[in-house]
């Protein structure tokens, strides 16, 4: 009698399942918009691939896997002699797996990327495929998934690493977009407050966490210089701290120019702290992936110089006591890959903050709109047109509703195409940028330091360019 009733509950679920977003969250969300809810649903079927590859990726998960009868090739025996499916364990695990998840998240967000090129409103049969159809998509994405465990491990592994380095540089870029947009908003709303209410309380509100980032970033510098550099060595690393201070001091400057402010009233010292601090970040996470151990330490070895320095050695009259301490360091290889280190967990911090951010957020900014969101007059539609609709039931259940059926709230192309970016950003940050080898040992290369490092100059560059670029530009408008 139970399994016939839950036969019937899973069928009243299957017509939402092959439906929207509006039917499939009715019952467990407040009123809300269908291209909030979306957004969602795919920022969690994100979410999910990376816990799954976190779970691949953990210590012991290979020898679990061979307790399964009859699965692995060296695993547990099995009494049925059909029941013997003698896969290699070591394809599920390390790196290697990683790479395949992440290769079938990316193929499908790319693959709807493609596929939802100029969507206009709702009312396009695309649009119904996007915004619906949810046990269809999720049984494609798994289908991708496991398929791609059976392409060849060589070229595929060197292959997707280059692919995914050039992918994560592009998302580590939206990253600056999408915090420069919190930043904007989180000072308009501030002033605001101060405009409306306690003007002293939110100024030094405002005052405080400008400060804080700026000592933060300060703090990292001098962190940096004192774990990251050696007085006679470790020049490279004593060049992208400096040149970087440099470069985060000279956006600070122009923010607050009197042109600058004529012409952008929104800049302010609180955004340029907080790309100053995301700045170096992704200067200590460059540094962290030096082959050179000597300008490149683990967190271990720093807490345990600050917890317990290293002592000169004790001279007794004719003896001497030295103590040896070994500090080779462990060879990562496969399928076992350490990467619950501080900048690996930062990193994906980081990143489920900004893929959150993006799925709730409509953003107010006309160039956050062109570039990630929606168009202008989307932005417009969303504020004036589509809040009404939501108050209307407010006494009623429950419901979603569709708010696009004049035009589309943001851009389902590039949706995709930044959770295609994202998967890519996940995939390297799991496997700490580390390049796999030919004998399937991963290491850390120069080339994953200079794409980070490239990254940080370029969103340095991008921030400066929306500040002067109104003076510039003189016949664009920048409101």
């Amino acid at each position: 009698m139970g399994a016939v009733l839950g036969a019937f509950s899973f069928a009243s679920w299957v017509p939402c399942l092959c439906s929207s977003a509006s039917c499939l969250m009715c019952s467990c969300c407040p009123n809300s918009r269908n291209s909030t809810v979306t957004r969602i649903i795919y920022a969690s079927i994100l979410l999910l691939g990376t816990i799954v590859a976190c779970i691949m990726l953990s210590p012991g998960v290979d020898q679990q896997l061979k307790r399964i009868p009859g699965f692995c090739e060296d695993g547990a025996g099995s009494s049925i002699p059909s029941l013997k499916a003698n896969v290699n364990c070591e394809m599920f695990v390390g790196y290697k797996a990683v790479y395949r998840v992440c290769f079938g998240m990316s193929m499908c967000f790319l693959a709807f990327s493609i596929l939802m090129i100029n969507i206009k409103n709702s009312r396009d049969p695309r649009a119904a495929i996007h915004n619906g159809f949810w046990f269809f998509k999720f049984a494609a994405l798994v289908a991708v998934t496991v398929g791609a465990f059976y392409i060849p491990d060589w070229p595929f592994t060197y292959t997707w690493f280059v692919v995914g380095s050039g992918g994560a540089f592009f998302f580590i870029l939206i990253q600056l977009v999408l915090l420069v947009d919190f930043a904007h908003s989180w000072n308009e709303s501030w002033l605001d407050k101060m405009e409306s209410g306690n003007s002293r309380g939110w100024y030094a509100a405002l005052l405080g966490v400008t400060v804080l980032n700026y000592i933060l970033s300060l703090t990292a510098v001098i962190l940096f210089f004192v774990f990251y550099t050696k007085p006679d060595g470790c020049f490279i690393n004593k060049f992208f701290i400096s040149f970087n201070m440099l470069f985060c001091m000279l956006a600070s400057v122009v923010s607050v120019l009197h042109k600058v402010q004529e012409s952008q009233p929104r800049s302010g010292l609180l955004q340029s702290s907080i790309i100053t601090l995301y700045t170096m970040y992704i200067t200590w996470s460059a540094m962290t992936n030096e082959p050179d151990q000597e300008c490149n330490p683990n967190l271990l070895s720093i807490l345990q110089h600050i917890t317990a320095p290293t002592l000169a050695p004790l001279e007794m009259e004719n003896q001497t006591a030295v103590v040896i301490v070994d500090t080779e360091e462990p060879v990562l290889t496969s399928p076992y890959l350490q990467w619950w280190d501080t900048q690996s967990i930062v990193g994906l911090a980081i990143f489920i903050l900004c893929i959150l951010y993006s799925s709730i957020r409509s953003s107010s900014t006309s160039q956050v709109n062109k570039l990630t969101m929606a168009s202008k007059d989307s932005a417009i539609l969303a504020e004036g047109g589509s809040s009404p609709d939501l108050s209307e039931e407010s006494t009623g259940p429950r419901r979603v509703k569709d708010n696009e059926q004049d035009m589309v709230q943001y851009s389902y192309s590039f949706f995709h195409f930044m959770l295609f970016l994202a998967s890519l950003y996940i995939m390297m940050t799991l496997t700490n940028w580390y390049s796999p080898d030919a004998d399937y040992t991963v290491t850390s290369k120069w080339p994953a330091v200079w794409v980070k490092i490239t990254s940080s100059w370029v969103c340095l560059a991008m921030y400066i360019w929306t500040l002067v670029a109104p003076m510039i530009l003189t016949n664009r408008d920048f409101s």
